[in-house]
C-alpha cells in the first residue's frame, strides 16, 4: 500500500487513538460524536486494503464474583 488518502489517514487515526486509549469502539464514537457503523466500516475497509489496523480494545463480558455466605 502506498501513501494513505485523507480520509484513510483520519480514519485510522481514530482507530489508533481508540487502541491506544483501551476503549470500546461504541464507547469512543460516543466520546469523539463519530458514527460507530462509520467507524467500523472504515476499519474492514483499511484491513481489506492491506492496511495494518490496530487491535480493538474488547472489554471483558463476564467478571468474575465471590459470593459469601
Amino acid at each position: 500500500m502506498n501513501e494513505l488518502t485523507s480520509t484513510q489517514a483520519y480514519w485510522l487515526g481514530h482507530l489508533f487513538h481508540a487502541s491506544s486509549r483501551q476503549l470500546a469502539l461504541s464507547e469512543y464514537a460516543v466520546e469523539q460524536r463519530l458514527d460507530l457503523a462509520a467507524l467500523m466500516t472504515w476499519e474492514k475497509r483499511l484491513a481489506v486494503q492491506g492496511v495494518v489496523v490496530p487491535p480493538r480494545h474488547r472489554p471483558a463480558r463476564f467478571v468474575a464474583v465471590e459470593v459469601v455466605r
